[in-house]
Protein backbone atom coordinates (compact mmCIF):
# COMPACT_ATOMS: atom_id res chain seq x y z
CA UNK A 1 0.00 0.00 0.00
CA UNK A 2 1.47 3.36 -0.96
CA UNK A 3 2.23 5.78 2.32
CA UNK A 4 0.27 8.61 0.20
CA UNK A 5 -2.98 7.04 0.51
CA UNK A 6 -3.04 6.65 3.99
CA UNK A 7 -2.42 10.68 4.71
CA UNK A 8 -6.06 11.15 2.57
CA UNK A 9 -9.35 12.27 3.69
CA UNK A 10 -12.44 10.32 2.81
CA UNK A 11 -15.69 11.52 3.11
CA UNK A 12 -18.40 8.94 3.59
CA UNK A 13 -22.34 10.74 2.80
CA UNK A 14 -24.02 7.55 2.44
CA UNK A 15 -25.10 5.23 5.50
CA UNK A 16 -24.11 2.08 3.59
CA UNK A 17 -21.04 3.14 2.68
CA UNK A 18 -20.14 4.10 6.20
CA UNK A 19 -21.40 0.81 7.54
CA UNK A 20 -19.32 -0.72 4.76
CA UNK A 21 -15.91 0.76 5.96
CA UNK A 22 -16.28 -0.24 9.24
CA UNK A 23 -16.78 -4.04 8.54
CA UNK A 24 -13.90 -3.53 6.46
CA UNK A 25 -11.97 -2.00 9.50
CA UNK A 26 -13.28 -4.45 12.02
CA UNK A 27 -12.04 -7.38 9.44
CA UNK A 28 -8.70 -6.57 9.19
CA UNK A 29 -7.75 -5.30 12.63
CA UNK A 30 -7.69 -9.26 13.50
CA UNK A 31 -5.56 -10.47 10.74
CA UNK A 32 -1.69 -10.58 10.44
CA UNK A 33 0.41 -9.75 7.80
CA UNK A 34 2.51 -12.59 6.35
CA UNK A 35 6.24 -13.41 6.50
CA UNK A 36 7.74 -12.61 3.44
CA UNK A 37 11.31 -14.46 2.55
CA UNK A 38 13.53 -12.30 0.15
CA UNK A 39 15.06 -15.02 -2.38
CA UNK A 40 17.09 -12.68 -4.31
CA UNK A 41 19.89 -10.45 -3.18
CA UNK A 42 19.27 -6.68 -3.19
CA UNK A 43 22.24 -4.35 -4.49
CA UNK A 44 22.06 -0.27 -3.76
CA UNK A 45 24.10 1.40 -6.82
CA UNK A 46 25.15 5.10 -7.59
CA UNK A 47 24.23 7.04 -10.57
CA UNK A 48 27.34 6.22 -11.97
CA UNK A 49 26.37 2.44 -11.82
CA UNK A 50 22.74 3.21 -13.58
CA UNK A 51 24.22 5.24 -16.35
CA UNK A 52 26.68 2.80 -17.25
CA UNK A 53 23.95 -0.08 -17.03
CA UNK A 54 21.50 1.96 -19.50
CA UNK A 55 23.97 4.03 -21.02
CA UNK A 56 24.62 7.29 -20.71
CA UNK A 57 23.03 9.48 -23.53
CA UNK A 58 23.05 12.75 -22.77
Amino acid sequence: MATRSITKNIDIRDKKLGKNLIVALEHASGKKSKDVQLTRTCVDISGEQIKKLFGDNQ
